[in-house]
Order: structure tokens, then C-alpha cells, then sequence
């Protein structure tokens, strides 16, 4: 706690001109305090649909595992369609739309485990340490980080992002590239100490991190390096270990060491 993982969530949106919104998830949090609700108006005679703050470019889930599973699985539909269903009707989200979520330990009481199907919809999975003595300096002799934020000039809009979207579409990725990526998948279902191997939807999610990684980089295609810094990150919270000594990141590192590129 007190990393600044909520101010750089917020930093973000900011920065990128996006709407942002951040829920505080609690073990009493609801799935309708996330999605939104229907409620009668009595004047139509009809039920008026008030979306909750899953309705923004970029949602920030606080604390994701303190809240019941049935509250996490109502961001499901939403992170993989980029929409809602609720009572029989289908609302679409902004677009883009995004979820940044924190986490506690696990071993942290009042603390609910993720289930797999929810960490696979996560892109990455990022670790924030404790900021270098000379940040933390700057820090200090700051001003209030509200006040920084309110006053961030955005970078980008909603639609620039979009476009940046479409570009990492376009960086090509060799017949070659898209064998170690097999190859690395194929490794994490045959390793001794893995009990839930990455699906399709990792590789998937491996590739579409790796192009952006080259788009970054100023390069039109993908070469096996992109995919190498991004590997730890984007498997590391999908990969299941044998035993709870067998940590997700440990394992992701042991098997980007023993896959050859050719």
C-alpha cells in the first residue's frame, strides 16, 4: 500500500485524455456498485438504466481480491466483449476501455483468490517497488499529487489511442516468430512443475503485447527480443505452479530459458 499505483492509474487516463473512474473493492461490494442498475421510474413506467463506473475509458479496480468471486466475475463479459448484459439488455462500453486492477497478498486476511478465467483476461501482470532514494526525495519535496494530476496536460484523446490500436495491428510478425511463440506455450503445458499451462488466449495476448512493444520501439515488426521482455509479465500471473513454493513469474523465467529461438 502506498506505492502509487492508484495516482499512476489516474496519471494514465490523464495523460492519455481518457475518462477514469475507481472502485474500492470490499468484501460488501456488489456486482450492480460495478456494472450499474435498472431502476423503475414510475413517471414512464419504465425502467431507466443508470450505468455504474465501469462506464469510462479506463476503470481502476482497488484491491480486486478483497471483494467475493461473484463481484470480481462481473467485470468478465466486460474486459473480454468491451460490454455489459444486464437484465437481458446489452450496453457497450466506451471505446478504448481498459481495466487496471491492484492486488493484496494473498496470504493478507479478508482476501478472496482470482480465479484463473479473471487473471487470463489481464494483459499484464506489473510489480511496483519501492521508488530509488532520489524519486522518493522528489517525492517528498513535491506538491499534493491531486493537484498534479488536475494539472496534466493529456498527451493523446480517446482517439488517437485508437489509432495507436490500429498500428500495433499492423506490425507484422514472421511465420518464424510464431513458432517460438507455439513453442513457448507448448513448453509451459509440458513442464514439470506447471499445473495450468498458458491457453491460446496467452499467446494471443503475448503477440498483441510484443507488436506494441515494437510499435514503441520505432520497428514494423516483432523479433524475438519483444517477446522475451514482455514473457515474465504477461504469463507470470497465468501460469500455475505444482506447488505454492512455484511461483508464477519463477516459472515464467524458467521456461523462457529453455525454449531455443531459431
Amino acid at each position: 500500500p502506498g506505492l502509487g499505483k492508484t495516482t499512476l492509474a489516474h496519471a494514465l487516463a490523464s495523460s492519455l485524455g481518457l475518462s477514469f473512474q475507481r472502485v474500492q473493492f470490499t468484501s460488501d461490494l456488489l456486482p450492480a456498485d460495478v456494472l450499474g442498475v435498472s431502476v423503475y421510474d414510475a413517471g414512464t413506467r419504465q425502467f431507466q438504466f443508470h450505468p455504474g463506473p465501469v462506464f469510462s475509458h479506463v476503470l481502476l479496480a482497488d484491491e480486486i481480491n478483497r471483494a467475493p468471486p461473484r463481484t470480481q466475475s462481473a467485470l468478465l463479459e466486460a474486459m473480454a466483449e468491451q460490454q455489459v448484459t444486464l437484465d437481458g439488455q446489452t450496453h457497450a462500453l466506451p471505446d478504448p476501455f481498459f481495466v487496471i486492477a491492484t492486488q493484496n497478498p494473498v496470504d493478507l486476511s479478508g482476501t478472496f483468490p482470482l480465479p484463473d478465467s479473471q487473471l487470463d483476461r489481464f494483459l499484464l501482470r506489473l510489480a511496483m517497488g519501492y521508488p530509488s532514494p532520489q524519486a522518493e526525495r522528489e517525492l517528498l519535496r513535491g506538491t499534493d499529487r491531486r493537484d498534479l494530476i488536475a494539472r496534466a496536460v493529456p498527451q493523446l484523446d480517446d482517439n488517437q489511442v485508437r489509432q495507436l490500436r490500429e498500428a500495433v495491428g499492423q506490425i507484422h510478425v514472421s511465420d518464424a516468430l510464431v513458432d517460438y511463440v507455439q513453442a513457448l506455450l507448448t513448453r509451459s503445458r509440458q513442464h514439470a512443475g506447471v499445473r495450468v499451462g498458458l491457453s491460446p488466449r496467452a499467446g494471443l495476448a503475448l503477440l498483441r503485447a510484443a507488436k506494441a512493444h515494437a510499435l514503441l520501439l520505432g520497428r514494423g515488426h516483432v523479433v524475438p527480443e519483444d517477446v522475451q521482455t514482455l514473457f515474465v509479465a504477461v504469463a507470470g500471473h497465468r501460469l500455475v505452479g505444482e506447488s505454492e513454493s512455484s511461483t508464477g513469474p519463477a516459472l515464467a523465467r524458467a521456461i523462457l530459458q529453455t525454449v531455443a529461438v531459431d
